[in-house]
């Protein structure tokens, strides 16, 4: 099982960074170098506890679909989600939000098998998981930019 964690410090509210991550416009759009669209299940608006997502995308060339189910959530500050359906063995995303010093953390957890055995634990190590960690790491960056210029926006005087 290969595994990574990002944190990002957010100057913006909690709930806002909380519904920005569970937000699949903000999410589409925050991934369009891939060309992310939902296609099934929830495919706009906030998804919540017991939805799921069938995200289509372009990954390293190809396209393929992956299907997601929200399967905790306690808004603000903790959600997981799990795929049902796609090309991994397994894979769940943990999001978690702190309050840090008038700040958001936002903490994604991954963890994931790619199939194949032994060959997949390989292609894990070797690059999905720094493919992986680059494009989260990107759309973190988007939902920071997002979320503070928002945060900023509210507290104009």
């Amino acid at each position: 099982m290969a595994r990574f964690r990002i944190e990002t410090r957010i100057a913006a509210p909690i709930e806002l960074c909380f519904d920005l991550a569970r937000d699949i416009d903000f999410h589409t759009g925050s991934l369009e170098s891939t060309g992310e669209r939902a296609v099934a299940g929830r495919t706009t608006g906030l998804i919540g506890l017991g939805e799921s997502v069938t995200w289509e995308a372009r990954h390293l060339g190809v396209r393929q679909q992956l299907t997601a189910e929200v399967t905790v959530f306690d808004r603000p500050t903790y959600f997981r989600d799990v795929m049902t359906a796609g090309a991994f063995r397994s894979f769940a995303h943990d999001h978690r939000f702190e309050v840090c010093d008038g700040n958001t953390i936002m903490i994604d957890d991954v963890e994931f098998q790619s199939p194949f055995g032994p060959l997949g634990k390989m292609v894990d190590f070797l690059f999905m998981t720094g493919y992986l960690r680059r494009l989260l790491e990107a759309r973190s960056i988007v939902l920071k930019q997002e979320a503070e210029g928002r945060a900023q926006k509210e507290n104009a005087p």
